[in-house]
């Protein structure tokens, strides 16, 4: 692939990821193998509340082809067949779904040294239709995404954005929602392998003249060792501790809790990922 913009759903990722993904509320267990013929399996179970659920999923690559198969303690089943390559400089990904077939998807992605496409089509009769167009370079790139809904025949969604990065840091400003939410993004890296890092992020929603502003941050103090913590205007803090054990296995633990109810319970997470 070219190195160019990259795609619009990269947008602002960087500072999302670090605020919101190891951020838990359920407990959770996941085990990895490997066979020799180059199958990954990976059985999952989570637990949330009262609530139990579980999936297995193996994945499966070979050359240009990747495939993944995942089936769920409710009998659902979706297969992602990904193919690199069939254009020069392109991606074409397939998603099937059983038995809730019509939510499948066929999605192509385009890359050029100066811009980047993405075009998704829903396979049933009435397809949904998402298009999304980035212009630009690896520092700086200008983007937009538009949803049509086929059977109601109008826009559904329509978002412009910006973003720029820099090796040590990236800042994103978003206009979604129809236009109706603007969202600003900064992170910045404070170590050259990214495991300490300080983000910033402000959301605006006009309709209803709401404010929301969130710090955070990860810091690493050994090299099996990540902390993560943030803290927005509502008075919600989190933290993570996230501690690499034998091999490439890592165990999580989330909190968070209302700094202006502290009446209310905690939120409390647990992930234990056992990978060879």
């Amino acid at each position: 692939m070219s190195k160019g913009p990259g795609l619009f759903s990269n947008f602002g990722k960087k500072a999302k990821d670090l605020l919101t993904r190891d951020y838990l509320s359920d407990h959770k267990l996941s085990v990895s193998t490997y066979s020799e013929s180059g199958v990954a399996l990976t059985t999952s179970t989570v637990k949330k509340g009262g609530y139990s659920s579980g999936d297995v999923a193996a994945q499966y690559k070979y050359n240009n082809i990747s495939t993944e198969v995942k089936v769920d303690t409710e009998s659902n089943i979706s297969a992602t067949f990904t193919v690199a390559e069939i254009v020069p400089s392109s991606k074409t990904i397939a998603t099937v779904k059983f038995p809730n077939y019509e939510s499948g998807k066929l999605e192509f992605q385009y890359f050029h040294p100066h811009a980047s496409l993405t075009a998704a089509v829903g396979l049933n009769q009435s397809p949904p239709l998402d298009l999304s167009v980035t212009l630009g370079t690896p520092t700086f790139a200008l983007g937009a995404e538009a949803g049509y809904e086929t059977t109601l025949g109008k826009l559904t969604k329509y978002t412009a954005g910006i973003t720029v990065t820099k090796p040590e840091s990236c800042a994103s400003i978003i206009l979604g929602d129809k236009g109706d939410t603007i969202k600003a993004s900064y992170i910045h890296y404070l170590d050259q392998l990214k495991r300490s890092a300080a983000v910033g992020e402000i959301t605006r929603k006009f309709s209803t003249n709401e404010n929301t502003f969130t710090v955070g941050g990860s810091y690493s103090y050994l090299p099996e060792c990540l902390h993560f913590m943030k803290l927005n205007n509502h008075g919600i803090l989190g933290a993570v501790l996230q501690h690499e054990l034998i091999g490439k296995s890592v165990m999580t633990l989330s909190s968070e809790f209302e700094t202006k109810a502290l009446d209310k319970t905690p939120r409390f997470g647990v992930a234990l990922a056992l990978k060879p």
